[in-house]
C-alpha cells in the first residue's frame, strides 16, 4: 500500500460520499456486495439512495431480496433506499420504438422494416443501456429525489465499453457515410447530441 495516500475508513468515506458512486471491477470481486452495503449504510444515515445495476446478469434482486425491474423500487426494511436494474434488452426495445415511431406513416413499410432491422444489433443494445445510464446521471427529477445514485456495474470490459460509448458515438456521427446506422437515423441523433 502506498503510504502517500491517506487512509480513510469506509464510514468516513460514506459520510462525505459524492452523489454518484460507481462500483467497478472484474467479475466476482464483490462489487454488488459492497454497493449494496454502501447503499444500505447511506440510507441508514438518512440519505435517499438509488442503487442501479448496469450488469445484464445482475443479481441485485437476490442480494436485496427484492423483485427489481426497469424502474426504481423500494427495498423492504430500508425506507430511503430504492433499487433497479437497467435491462439492456428492454432499453433497446424502448429505444427502437422511440426511433422508429416518428417515421411510421411517413415512410413506406419496407423502409420501416429496414430501419427496424438496422436497430436490431448489439450496438443498439449498448447505446440504449448508455442512454438509460446517462438519464439517471443527468435527470433533474432524480437530482431532487435522490441524495446518492450508486451504480453496481457489470464486469470491467462491459463497463469500459459503456463509459467509452459517448466518444465512439461522436466519432460515428462525424464520420458516418450515410444518414442511417445501427443507431438509427443519424439526423435525429445529431439533434439529440446537441
Amino acid at each position: 500500500m502506498n503510504d502517500a495516500w491517506p487512509r480513510v475508513t469506509l464510514e468516513a468515506f460514506l459520510r462525505a460520499a459524492p452523489r454518484h458512486l460507481l462500483f467497478t471491477g472484474r467479475g466476482g470481486v464483490g462489487k454488488t456486495s459492497l454497493a449494496c452495503a454502501s447503499a444500505v449504510r447511506l440510507a441508514d444515515l438518512g440519505r435517499c439512495v438509488l442503487i442501479v445495476s448496469t450488469d445484464p446478469a445482475s443479481n441485485l434482486d437476490a442480494v436485496l431480496e427484492a423483485p427489481l425491474g426497469n424502474a426504481p423500487t423500494g427495498v423492504a426494511g430500508v425506507p430511503t433506499l430504492e433499487a433497479m436494474n437497467i435491462n439492456p434488452e428492454q432499453a433497446a426495445r424502448d429505444y427502437r420504438e422511440r426511433t422508429v415511431a416518428p417515421h411510421r406513416g411517413q415512410l413506406p413499410a419496407d423502409e420501416i422494416r429496414m430501419l427496424e432491422e438496422r436497430l436490431s444489433g448489439a450496438c443498439t443494445v449498448e447505446v440504449a443501456a448508455f442512454d438509460e445510464f446517462a438519464l439517471l446521471v443527468s435527470d433533474p427529477a432524480g437530482a431532487e429525489r435522490f441524495d446518492h445514485i450508486i451504480f453496481d456495474t457489470a464486469p470491467t470490459g462491459h463497463t469500459l465499453r459503456l463509459l467509452e460509448l459517448p466518444a465512439a458515438w461522436s466519432g460515428l456521427l462525424e464520420t458516418a457515410p450515410g444518414e442511417v446506422s445501427c443507431l438509427g437515423p443519424l439526423t435525429g441523433l445529431k439533434t439529440q447530441r446537441e
